[in-house]
C-alpha cells in the first residue's frame, strides 16, 4: 500500500486505508485548518526534526472513557496530601516545552519540535488546544496538554518534575472532562501507564464513529 502524499488542500484520505503501523500519509503543513481537519478524523502528526510531516492513525486505539478512568488508592491518598495545585490554560507555552525537554533530558528523543511548538500555541490561541498545570511551592511540577473538539478529548503529551505531577494532571483533567460530559479521551498509542488508568484499546472504526458522534461538522474523507 503506498503512502498519501498530501496537497494544499486540507483535507485527508480515509483513515481506513492507513498501514498496518497507522502511517497513513506525509506532506502537508501544520496550519489550524489542517491540524482540525486531521483530529476530526482522528488522524494526528507524528515525525522527527528534519522530516516532513508524517500523518498517523492508529488500529486499535487506545482511549479512556472518562467513567472507567481508575485510581488507585495509593495514588489518591498521596495526592490528597500533596501540596499540588492545578491550573488550566495557564502557562500553555511552558507545558509544551517541558513535555520536549524532560524526554530529551532523558535520551529519549522528541517529535515535539520547534514546528511542532509553534503549531500548537497557534492552536491554543485560536482555543483549540488546552494545557493542564501541576504547581508546587510556584513552580511547575508536571503537566500535559492535548487537543479538544466538541466532546472529544485528544490527549498528546505529559511531563513530570516532581514525582506525581503528571498524574495529578491527568485525574484533574478526566475530573474536568467528567464535569462537561466528554465522550471519550484519545491516548493515541497503547503504553502500560494509561492502561493502568482505565485505558482500553477500541478498533478503529469504533473510534471513528465516536468522532462522528461527538464532534460537531466532522469532515468527510475522500
Amino acid at each position: 500500500m503506498s503512502i498519501f502524499q498530501l496537497t494544499d488542500e486540507p483535507v485527508f484520505p480515509d483513515p481506513a486505508l492507513a498501514e498496518e503501523n497507522g502511517l497513513l500519509a506525509v506532506g502537508g503543513d501544520l496550519s489550524i485548518p489542517r491540524l482540525l481537519a486531521a483530529y476530526s478524523s482522528g488522524i494526528f502528526p507524528w515525525y522527527s526534526q528534519g522530516e516532513p510531516p508524517l500523518w498517523w492513525f492508529t488500529d486499535p486505539r487506545l482511549v479512556i472513557f472518562p467513567d472507567e478512568f481508575k485510581v488507585s488508592r495509593r495514588l489518591t491518598r498521596t495526592l490528597k496530601n500533596s501540596n499540588f495545585t492545578i491550573t488550566f490554560n495557564k502557562n500553555f507555552t511552558e507545558v509544551i516545552s517541558s513535555c520536549a525537554d524532560i524526554r530529551i533530558q532523558n535520551g529519549e528523543g522528541t517529535w515535539i519540535s520547534d514546528e511542532m511548538k509553534e503549531a500548537y500555541i497557534d492552536l491554543h490561541l485560536a482555543g483549540y488546544a488546552h494545557s493542564v498545570e501541576c504547581w508546587l511551592n510556584n513552580e511547575l511540577a508536571g503537566g500535559l496538554y492535548g487537543v479538544a473538539l466538541g466532546q472529544i478529548f485528544f490527549g498528546e503529551s505529559m511531563f513530570t518534575r516532581i514525582s506525581n505531577g503528571s498524574k495529578a494532571a491527568l485525574v484533574a483533567l478526566v475530573n474536568y472532562l467528567k464535569l462537561r460530559d466528554f465522550a471519550v479521551i484519545d491516548c493515541q498509542m497503547t503504553t502500560k501507564h494509561l492502561l493502568a488508568f482505565g485505558g482500553r484499546e477500541i478498533k478503529g472504526e469504533e473510534f471513528r464513529q465516536l468522532l462522528q458522534l461527538h464532534i460537531p461538522n466532522t469532515p468527510k474523507q475522500k
